[in-house]
């Protein structure tokens, strides 16, 4: 595995795998690998020639209250993750490298960022979609892949890829679970031992969900109502939110039809965890 940390240098090898006619995954993350990251690599690794990854943590889409400095780093492990996964090239840049002085264009997300994490990050998704532009014109990737736990940031980078014309793939990529149904986390082990058998009731309730839908039930209140009710009678939870959406739009539905999500997003004692189902509905 090649680890390369210069902007110039990555864009010449790509150019050179792509005069090759090799097809690139791509694979950005902040790092701190972990087994949802993994899988997007294992997914890569069997759909393209060369694989990359990006390990960069951006400070752009950091608000003022998120503190950039403290987020955790492990770069040696994520190199030996990298390596062992099949990756072909990490690409490892500074924040000096990515940003050498006060950008003069700023990319501001008009849509799909008002609604549930991106509610209460403003800001965020600017951050992110402003990272991936340069990235996917440093990689030039011919697929990029990204994990459907953090649906939200799949429907931005969706925006982006069709807004700009990028001639990129995405492929997102299903939620890595528990063998009890609870989307894996790095943050899972923060939960105490009560709250990791509560924390079951996530996944319990969207399932719960998908059963009424296929039913027929057609009502976005009734389902929310349904997943609500089922996660404050078994944890002690605090609801952040529960939502019913179009997707990848995220707009409000009168009647379920089509791409939706379910949505939710619930706050432990020291850990808030996110999980959702997207579901295909027949009018």
């Amino acid at each position: 595995m090649r680890v390369i940390t210069k902007i110039h240098e990555m864009q010449t090898e790509m150019k050179k795998l792509k005069s090759q006619s090799k097809s690139i995954g791509f694979v950005p993350t902040m790092g701190f690998l972990h087994e949802g990251h993994l899988t997007l690599i294992k997914k890569a690794r069997q759909d393209n020639d060369v694989v990359v990854l990006s390990i960069f943590v951006n400070p752009l889409q950091f608000g003022p209250t998120e503190d950039f400095s403290t987020y955790p780093r492990d770069f040696s492990r994520d190199k030996s993750l990298a390596e062992c996964k099949g990756v072909d090239i990490l690409f490892y840049p500074s924040a000096e490298e990515m940003y050498p002085q006060p950008t003069s264009v700023k990319i501001i997300v008009q849509e799909r960022t008002d609604v549930l994490c991106g509610k209460s990050r403003p800001g965020h998704f600017d951050g992110v979609a402003a990272v991936l532009t340069k990235l996917f014109n440093i990689v030039m990737p011919t697929r990029a892949y990204f994990g459907k736990k953090d649906a939200q940031q799949v429907a931005v980078v969706e925006g982006l890829i069709s807004d700009f014309n990028f001639p990129i793939e995405l492929i997102p990529v299903d939620i890595v679970r528990e063998e009890d149904g609870l989307a894996k986390s790095s943050r899972n082990v923060n939960l105490l031992p009560e709250e990791r058998v509560q924390a079951t009731a996530l996944y319990h309730s969207l399932i719960a969900a998908k059963a009424e839908i296929d039913k027929g039930v057609r009502n976005p209140n009734t389902i929310k109502t349904l997943v609500t009710n089922m996660i404050a009678s078994e944890t002690k939870g605090e609801i952040d939110y529960v939502e019913v959406y179009s997707y990848p739009q995220l707009k409000t539905v009168e009647t379920l039809s089509g791409t939706i999500i379910i949505a939710l997003a619930v706050k432990f004692s020291k850990v808030r965890l996110i999980d959702n189902f997207i579901i295909e509905v027949e009018a």
